[in-house]
């Protein structure tokens, strides 16, 4: 129970951050956590980030279906669903409207090369989701098929996803998507940001995996 109520509470910190951010607006953004076996808690729907009270969260089911709460739950959670049933061992989905990286994603421009060797480590490459139509099947397959295999992710025309083992991962993953788009963006002017050596990343890649970062199944391959 104190671990339930410790989560609502970091849930609807969580929220506040990602106003407070400028990541979200409107009723933009949503955050959801795992608590037990086909059960997820989710922030509400039609709300403002910046208003997220604990007694708001809504307890959810594997199909959606809301099993504890008066409120409705946000209405992309079959997106966070997907990546639950494509990662077994994520804890925590945020989806959020970081401005520069959403830039990135509704032009059509991939967030890449990651230009710093510490992001390949933290979250080793950030692929882009095709434009679906809103709810669409094919949405939630383009992004569970992104969730196997990356902790963070662009949607075009939809912000980004990040996936964490914990509330404060999955925040910190959001924090450096944006903090790299907003370095490629200012590299572009100065000629592009250059590609790392593809032995350095190689290399990088292998202390991610060491370090327990990323993808089980890409951890147990690379054992």
């Amino acid at each position: 129970m104190r671990a339930l109520l410790n989560l609502r509470s970091e849930l609807a910190r969580a929220s506040h951050r990602l106003h407070a951010a400028g990541w979200v607006a409107n009723h933009d953004g949503n955050l959801s956590a795992r608590i037990g076996p086909d059960r997820f808690l989710v922030t509400p729907t039609a709300v403002s980030k910046a208003d997220v009270r604990e007694d708001w969260l809504v307890v959810v089911d594997g199909a959606g279906r809301v099993v504890e709460g008066r409120r409705k739950p946000f209405g992309e959670l079959d997106l966070h669903l997907a990546c639950y049933r494509a990662r077994p061992e994520v804890g925590v989905v945020c989806h959020a409207h970081p401005p520069v990286a959403t830039a990135f994603g509704v032009a059509g421009l991939p967030l890449d090369p990651l230009p710093l060797p510490e992001a390949v480590i933290s979250l080793g490459s950030v692929p882009t989701v095709q434009l679906t139509p809103p709810r669409s099947p094919e949405g939630v397959r383009g992004v569970a098929l992104a969730a196997a295999e990356a902790d963070a992710f662009l949607v075009e025309g939809n912000g980004a996803f990040t996936l964490g083992d914990g509330v404060e991962q999955a925040l910190l993953r959001m924090e450096l998507v944006e903090h790299l788009a907003r370095i490629l963006a200012a590299a572009r002017p100065l000629g592009g940001a250059r590609e790392l050596p593809a032995s350095l990343v190689a290399s990088l890649l292998e202390a991610r995996s060491k370090a327990g970062l990323g993808p089980r199944h890409a951890q147990r391959k690379s054992a």
